[in-house]
This record gives structure tokens, C-alpha cells and sequence, in this order.
């Protein structure tokens, strides 16, 4: 069976071990980028399946990464935007931008995995 890769950039350790941890366990090929330039240097040479992604990060922010993705390398992947900043005017800021969906922390890792496949089936 083909394992669906995975990027997923979150700067906070502890988060990031949590999902990553949950999402190898639901069987996916999980890549951790802790920072917009390790994303940035991941996506030069790899198309993950989906990505999931923090909007508050150094280098390079989750809303650049959907700009990013979207306009320069053109790509119609689907992204999961987690955010603690979950106001209205940035959910609405990511969707415009192209994000397929947005959760809100805390984020529980079931919800997630439910969320990545119900994108990757979209898909």
C-alpha cells in the first residue's frame, strides 16, 4: 500500500510531535518542517499529497505557503490551515488564498485525520 506524504509545518515542538506522531499512526508518510524555509526547501524538489500548516511561523507564513503554493509553483494540492488565530478575517484571509480547509487550536489529532482524509478523498 502506497503511504500519502504528508507536509506538515508546525513551529511549536510538542504540537508537531503530537500530529506527527497521530498521522504516521493513521498511515501516512509524514514530512515535519518547523520553519516557512525548511517548507520552502521541502516543496523545490517534492509534491507532498496534502499539506497541513500553522499560519504563525518564522520565514514564512502559513498564508504565504498557500500564496506560494497556489500562484508560484501552481499546484492545486490540497492545504489544512491550523491556526490559533482563528478570527474570522483570517480564515476568510486563507480560503481567499486557496486553503481547502481551517481548524482551529487546540486540534485534536482525530479531527485532523478525519479532515486529511476527507480532503485526500476530495482529491
Amino acid at each position: 500500500m502506497v503511504k500519502n506524504k504528508l507536509l506538515l509545518a508546525e513551529d511549536d515542538q510538542l504540537l508537531a510531535s503530537l500530529l506527527s506522531f497521530r498521522l504516521k499512526k493513521g498511515g501516512y508518510e509524514v514530512k515535519l518542517s518547523r520553519d516557512g524555509k525548511e517548507v520552502k526547501e521541502y516543496l523545490t524538489d517534492n509534491t507532498p499529497d496534502i499539506i497541513v500548516s500553522d499560519i504563525m511561523m518564522p520565514y514564512f507564513s502559513g498564508m504565504e505557503l498557500i500564496a506560494y503554493v497556489r500562484k508560484e509553483l501552481n499546484l492545486q494540492i490540497p492545504i489544512i490551515i491550523i491556526s490559533s488565530a482563528g478570527n474570522e478575517e483570517n480564515v476568510l484571509n486563507a480560503f481567499e488564498l486557496g486553503a481547502n480547509d481551517f481548524i482551529s487550536k487546540p486540534v485534536s489529532p482525530s479531527e485532523l485525520l478525519v479532515r486529511v482524509a476527507r480532503e485526500l478523498n476530495k482529491s
